[in-house]
């Protein structure tokens, strides 16, 4: 129950859920980021799929400055598309719902349940423990890692052997 309400913040939404809330949403940007920036990294040490095993460091073409400059360009693109936007017509992305002054009590009409958490509502209204549903939901999407776990075939793709 305890370890409930620190993940919770209690059972209404209080200030210290807002507080997490927030955190974890400001963060995960920055998470995906370095996540994106250390597959790159990986990608480009590597190479791709090579899936008939030929050696083919010959036919790389090295990280900088070639895929560099081309990555800094989109950067420097998407910044100037996005600052221009946030500067000069900064509501233009904007919903009028979100301008209807907020009642505590009652959701709005326009936030609905999105369909790519159906499995995770399925799953905590399941079952009945708090706690066991977390855990449960939790498990579910942490099965998914297994999967690179449990491929063990030395072939690493069906490019060149469609039958």
């Amino acid at each position: 129950n305890d370890l409930v309400q620190w993940v919770w913040g209690g059972f209404s939404v209080d200030n210290a859920t807002l507080t997490r809330f927030f955190a974890f949403h400001f963060l995960l940007p920055f998470i995906v980021a370095a996540a994106t920036m250390i597959h790159l990294l990986f990608l480009h040490e590597t190479g791709s799929n090579n899936p008939a095993g030929i050696n083919s460091d010959a036919d790389k073409i090295s990280f900088h400055p070639y895929f560099s400059y081309k990555d800094l360009l989109g950067f420097a693109a998407l910044l100037i598309a996005l600052t221009s936007i946030a500067l000069f017509t900064p509501n233009i992305l904007g919903d009028p719902d979100n301008f209807t002054p907020a009642n505590p009590l009652v959701t709005p009409p326009h936030i609905k349940p999105e369909w790519y958490f159906l499995f995770a509502y399925a799953i905590l209204r399941s079952i009945p423990n708090k706690l066991g549903g977390v855990l449960a939901l939790l498990f579910s999407i942490l099965v998914l890692m297994l999967v690179p776990i449990l491929h063990t075939s030395k072939q690493r793709g069906l490019t060149f052997r469609p039958f």
